[in-house]
């Protein structure tokens, strides 16, 4: 009997911006064992490529909903592209300090709940970079 490979076209798929709710999970809970969660809203900082012909800044907030040593999860209103470097404000144990540190977009989810046009809520992995 054969298979046929569209049949199953979410395990041929390896995307890491994807629109579907079905994500691929892993076995290993090593990284995911240091999380502390964190429910604050930060500041961001996003930046144009060098190579572009105009820098920009586009600054806004998010809510970190959790935190490691080696990065921190993020809820955006919009998707940064991967490896963009972004500075964030992560929160401190006082709550009038904030530690600006540089960190790169490894994954982006968008939430299903979302509008039809594309805008909405999206889940941001980024990773330390120092």
């Amino acid at each position: 009997m054969r298979l046929r490979t569209e049949i199953f076209p979410l395990q041929r798929r390896r995307e890491v911006t994807q629109p579907e709710w079905e994500w691929p999970m892993t076995d290993s809970q090593k990284s995911h064992s240091e999380r502390a969660a964190l429910l604050r809203p930060i500041q961001y900082e996003l930046t144009t490529p060098v190579e572009a012909h105009a820098a920009a800044i586009h600054s806004g907030k998010a809510l970190s909903l959790n935190i490691s040593s080696g990065g921190m999860l993020i809820l955006m209103d919009q998707a940064p592209t991967i490896e963009q470097v972004m500075k964030v404000y992560v929160p401190t144990p006082i709550s009038v300090a904030e530690t600006p540190t540089l960190a790169e977009v490894r994954w982006t989810r968008r939430l299903p709940f979302g509008k039809p046009n594309g805008t909405g809520a999206y889940f941001v992995g980024l990773k330390f970079m120092f």
